[in-house]
């Protein structure tokens, strides 16, 4: 089931919970619900809002992820499901006990995944994929030659112009990206406790203050496709280019509608990270690092899915 995302960013707006429905309530505007098992993503970005507690409790037991955001709109923390996979302990376990070895190969593939990805973000509009493709090829167990990093000074230029540069705290298309990249791995972190998986025991990142560390492992090749829907948004002369403007963050939380292809079959983005989610939970129980699932492609654009494609 493709479930939904949604924001709640209209002043004073009141959440409740009645007969397993999510109740909206905001100011001068007729009453709307939707159903509580069809929430995949809440985002609540109104200070002013309020809620009751059923709207929390019931949301994380139907294995929604609820998102607090800041007075700079980004989230500023989320509330993740806490139900127990059937193989909880299981999972734990293999994921404690991985070895280096594996943890490096599939480090490896998210890597590569990620090279491969932003080349085509590259090509899609309508530049060379400054030898990233290629790259991608040639990343080793671990990345050693750090060749994530060789390839993130050849794309940032390439994508958005010479004088861009990765700045978490700008306000131009930095501020866009963190947004995507933060709701995108708020999807991730969700996909992974369902898989059974421990967020902060990351396979590659290790920082002891970050909670997320396994989250940010498997952002990595879902990163370009967000930044695929900022370039989009940066080079629509109408669009509005700042998180202040509510249609602004709409664009980007539609990224999980999009459809991409993993292992060959078509998926919507939030299923599909699932989807990897699940796959890594394999690889560590299996120690087989082909059993990872990554994605294979850039959003489908509608001609593909309607005839068929994938």
């Amino acid at each position: 089931m493709l479930r939904k995302t949604i924001e709640i960013a209209t002043p004073g707006t009141r959440l409740s919970v009645s007969h397993r429905q999510l109740v909206i309530e905001r100011p001068e505007l007729p009453k709307a619900t939707v159903p509580i098992e069809d929430l995949g993503v809440l985002v609540i970005d109104d200070g002013r809002a309020s809620h009751t507690q059923a709207v929390f409790i019931e949301c994380l037991a139907a294995g929604a992820t609820v998102i607090i955001t800041g007075r700079d709109h980004l989230p500023a923390g989320m509330m993740l499901p806490m139900d127990g996979h059937h193989a909880l302990t299981e999972r734990h376990w293999a994921q404690v006990e991985a070895g280096a070895p594996l943890r490096k190969r599939l480090w490896q593939a998210l890597v590569a995944a990620k090279l491969r990805q932003q080349g085509r973000v590259l090509k899609e509009t309508g530049k060379d994929d400054a030898g990233l493709t290629a790259l991608a090829g040639r990343v080793r167990s671990g990345d050693p030659d750090n060749l994530e990093a060789q390839g993130a000074q050849r794309y940032w230029p390439k994508l958005f112009g010479r004088k861009f540069r990765r700045d978490r705290s700008a306000d131009d298309a930095n501020a866009l990206l963190n947004y995507g990249y933060a709701i995108v791995r708020a999807a991730c972190a969700r996909a992974l406790v369902a898989s059974g998986l421990i967020p902060s025991l990351g396979v590659w990142h290790r920082n002891r203050s970050n909670p997320f560390c396994l989250a940010d492992d498997l952002l990595e090749p879902w990163r370009p496709i967000v930044d695929w829907k900022v370039h989009g948004i940066m080079q629509d002369a109408e669009a509005p280019k700042n998180l202040d403007d509510r249609s602004t963050r709409a664009a980007l939380l539609a990224i999980f509608n999009e459809t991409v292809l993993l292992a060959s079959r078509r998926w919507p983005l939030l299923l599909g990270i699932e989807q990897s989610a699940a796959s890594l939970a394999k690889a560590l129980t299996q120690n087989n690092r082909d059993a990872l699932i990554l994605p294979e492609s850039l959003p489908l654009p509608p001609d593909l899915l309607d005839n068929g494609a994938g």
